[in-house]
């Protein structure tokens, strides 16, 4: 049986920290630093991005530095690096846009912290902003970690606190370690794509355009890069990877179809930061010293009358492999899908590669036989002689997790 996910709180104010573990999966949150996720930590190996001229290894402030709320231009922005939320669309235009990072309320202003376990196990944590003046929201994000699992759940719900009528999305940032995960530049990130296109939409340009990679059929790839910059995904089908030098991040979200989507209809979007010699002052003096990357899922522009909250739910899946990633299913991610090889006496070999985030079996849908056993966050390979199927039958494998 998994072992329980534990609660740790430490500190207050600024330097709060509040640890969800479950032997596996290890995350520390800052409260008091805009509901940040300063650390996703699987297996030891660390996916998130931490600021190391603000934050030291203990995710505390380093000497000297004072973290907390903060204004101004893009050039004032304290990174500390992690995962938060926050209101798109961005922009300086006007009411109807986010004209943050930074922002004293939802990026860098204390949230309420609440954590609590639960009867099968699991742990959650519940962290709540102030109400913004300028956007009229209250942000929720409720983190869940259950027992033994190589990923986690967050919640988001934004609640309309004003007098007036708002249109916002929700819009989750995710920052990485860009460094690469291996030479043969085969790392970067995978997004799920759907239909004919086009898949990708240029957004922001700091000293170029990031670069984007066909994998058909279904499947379109950032690579690691020198360059500062975003781009959106239109066609999103609701899934994204990230696979680094720490091994594979996912998140799988829904997506609404035929709804309005922020950022020319992007529902995800890839930031690319590398280090520069200047301030790019078309950014508001922003001055990217290290290589850094952002995963993104955005929801559907919402128009909330006051009282009225809109959500979204982002499933979080770990996994220790470097591989492409060719699909995440709310079980885990698919490296090499289910293929048929040679036919041989007594059937026909079926290969893949699945990387779970439970402990389970892979299991031949058709004939029911067990292909492999997975372990959370390791892929589990398979080369499998299974009952020779009918002329077109698709190799079909499904996941069964391990009972109680």
């Amino acid at each position: 049986m998994s072992t329980p996910a534990v609660i740790r709180r430490a500190g207050s104010g600024p330097r709060e920290r509040v640890v969800l573990d479950n032997g596996v999966v290890r995350l520390t949150a800052a409260p008091g630093l805009g509901g940040r996720l300063l650390s996703v930590r699987h297996r030891g190996r660390e996916h998130l991005y931490r600021n190391p001229r603000l934050l030291d290894d203990d995710l505390q402030p380093v000497a000297g530095v004072e973290l907390g709320p903060v204004d101004g231009p893009m050039s004032a922005w304290n990174n500390v690096g992690g995962d938060k939320t926050w209101p798109a669309p961005q922009g300086w235009d006007g009411p109807g846009q986010w004209a943050g990072p930074p922002d004293p309320v939802l990026d860098s202003g204390p949230y309420t912290a609440e954590a609590a376990s639960a009867p099968d196990g699991s742990a959650t944590l519940t962290l709540t902003s102030r109400d913004d003046p300028r956007s009229g929201l209250r942000l929720r994000r409720r983190l869940t970690l259950e027992p033994g699992a190589a990923g986690y759940r967050l919640d988001l719900e934004a609640v309309n606190v004003s007098g007036t009528v708002r249109r916002w999305a929700l819009w989750n940032v995710t920052q990485i370690d860009g460094a690469p995960a291996a030479a043969d530049g085969a790392g970067g990130v995978y997004v799920g794509v759907r239909g004919p296109g086009p898949h990708t939409v240029p957004l922001v340009a700091g000293n170029g355009h990031p670069r984007v990679l066909a994998h058909p059929p279904s499947v379109v790839r950032v690579p690691p890069q020198d360059v500062v910059g975003k781009v959106g995904f239109p066609t999103a089908s609701g899934w994204l990877a990230n696979v680094g030098a720490a091994g594979t991040l996912t998140l799988r979200f829904d997506v609404s179809e035929g709804a309005e989507y922020p950022d020319t209809g992007s529902r995800a979007e890839v930031w690319l930061e590398a280090p520069v010699q200047r301030p790019l002052e078309h950014l508001g003096g922003l001055c990217p010293v290290d290589r850094v990357t952002e995963v993104e899922a955005l929801g559907p522009l919402t128009e909330l009358a006051p009282g009225q909250g809109m959500a979204l739910v982002i499933g979080f899946g770990l996994g220790t492999g470097r591989d492409p990633v060719a699909e995440v299913t709310p079980d885990g991610f698919w490296s090499e899908p289910p293929r048929w090889g040679a036919r041989e006496a007594g059937g026909r070999r079926l290969a893949g590669a699945f990387t779970a985030s439970r402990p389970g079996a892979l299991v031949h849908a058709a004939s029911g036989r067990t292909v492999a056993r997975t372990r959370p966050g390791e892929p589990a390979r398979f080369d499998a002689l299974v009952p020779a199927p009918g002329t077109g039958t698709a190799p079909a494998v499904v996941f069964v997790p391990e009972g109680p």
